[in-house]
């Protein structure tokens, strides 16, 4: 291929949030069931992926092993190539399974509380904001503002609370405490949660209503991330002079690092359109795309057909995301972790996640088997650009691409 093409390439990666496709090995040591988040989708009767299916999903190495009884099946003629990918860092969350896919293993475990945080935390945390601390444990972020939301619209007092992941999380009404003035106070405990408090992110959690019986959280909610502990394929590329744009809360979980363009959106439906947009764009590089309705709105909910329903939004939509890709053009499909929405758990599940890669010069049937990391994902998108390697995982460029 001339250098001129070389130029020219654009990789999409897309993030569907949470979508597993089985347990890995080590499931019991993060406290889990035995999970299949694409496999507990099709048990409500309501996924619906012609797409995904065509392009190889379902031909994945293990994806249909499962606890449960599902009527899915592969095809005979994969037009894509794909891979089934185990996490490598220690960690079953948004942040590590992202960084790993752009480059960069955690091997130790972000801090969690399921006693709620210490007093020096918390204490600090009163006096820099000058407000006083409700709940202080792990709970569902619906329902801790139904059960402290009419004492906090009281008081003024912050609802604090965690979950199994490695978050500090700070609920406000929006017509007490101001959106901007909750990211404030997010941001004073991002600069408290540091060492061995060094949570994953904390997270601001705005809601509205005038009780409990109509609360809901808004769409305003902002991740204020932890650094990233190493150099990041976002890095890597915006370094050496390459187009790096973000969709959805990608910005939040590299902390504002290694992006050239970013954009928020306020759900799926609008992700999805940012990115088939952006691939009428002229640029060179990256664009990376995080789809969190699947996991805040529907896995974190036990919600089995929103789930679903949103997973075959996206398949829908896929046609016309493939269609605007250019002759040197990849797209890459892929998550971060499980979140299965079928086990009695709400937290996220130690699963194997799909990678999926389609494009005009993409070698139809590829199967790359089951691969040690998700930082193959980084190491591929920087040798399709030319750009310089992280040395983590492996790049699979000569075996995806026709000749």
């Amino acid at each position: 291929m001339s250098e001129s093409s070389r130029t020219n390439r654009r990789v999409f990666l897309v993030v569907l949030d949470s979508f597993g496709i089985g347990s890995e090995p080590d499931w019991p040591d993060f406290d889990d069931e035995p999970s299949n988040t694409l496999c507990a989708c099709a048990t409500s009767g309501y996924l619906d992926i012609p797409n995904l299916t065509r392009l190889g999903l379902l031909n994945i190495d293990g994806a249909l092993e499962s606890p449960y009884d599902v009527d899915l099946a592969p095809v005979a003629h994969p037009e894509g190539a794909f891979a089934r990918l185990r996490e490598k860092s220690a960690g079953k969350d948004t942040t590590v399974g992202h960084w790993e896919m752009a480059g960069v293993i955690s091997p130790k475990r972000f801090p969690t509380y399921p006693n709620g945080f210490p007093p020096e935390v918390i204490e600090e945390f009163e006096r820099q904001t000058g407000r006083g601390v409700l709940c202080n444990r792990p709970y569902s972020g619906t329902e801790v503002i139904k059960a402290y939301g009419e004492e906090q619209l009281k008081t003024g007092d912050l609802i604090v609370y965690t979950s199994a992941d490695s978050v500090f999380q700070i609920a406000a009404h929006e017509d007490l405490v101001p959106v901007e003035q909750l990211y404030e106070y997010c941001r004073i405990a991002r600069k408290i949660l540091t060492g061995d408090h060094g949570v994953a992110r904390v997270i601001a959690r705005p809601f509205v209503g005038t009780d409990a019986s109509n609360f809901k959280r808004t769409p305003r909610r902002h991740d204020f991330s932890l650094e990233p502990t190493g150099t990041t394929m976002l890095d890597q590329l915006k370094e050496h002079g390459y187009d790096v744009l973000s969709v959805g809360k990608i910005y939040d979980i590299f902390a504002h690092r290694g992006m050239t363009d970013y954009v928020f959106t306020s759900g799926n439906p609008e992700g999805i359109d940012k990115t088939i947009e952006r691939t009428a764009r002229d640029f060179h590089g990256l664009c990376f795309t995080n789809l969190v309705d699947t996991d805040m709105v529907y896995g974190h909910r036990n919600d089995a057909v929103g789930y679903a329903r949103a997973i075959s939004y996206f398949d829908s939509k896929l046609p016309e995301l493939l269609a605007g890709l250019r002759e040197d053009d990849l797209l890459m499909i892929s998550a971060d972790h499980g979140c299965d929405p079928v086990t009695p758990s709400t937290d996220h599940s130690r699963e194997y996640v799909p990678w999926v890669i389609a494009g005009p010069r993409v070698k139809a049937g590829t199967n790359l088997g089951t691969r040690p990391t998700f930082a193959d994902i980084s190491a591929t998108i920087l040798d399709y650009l030319s750009a310089p390697a992280l040395g983590v995982g492996t790049s699979h460029l000569d075996e995806i691409l026709e000749a």
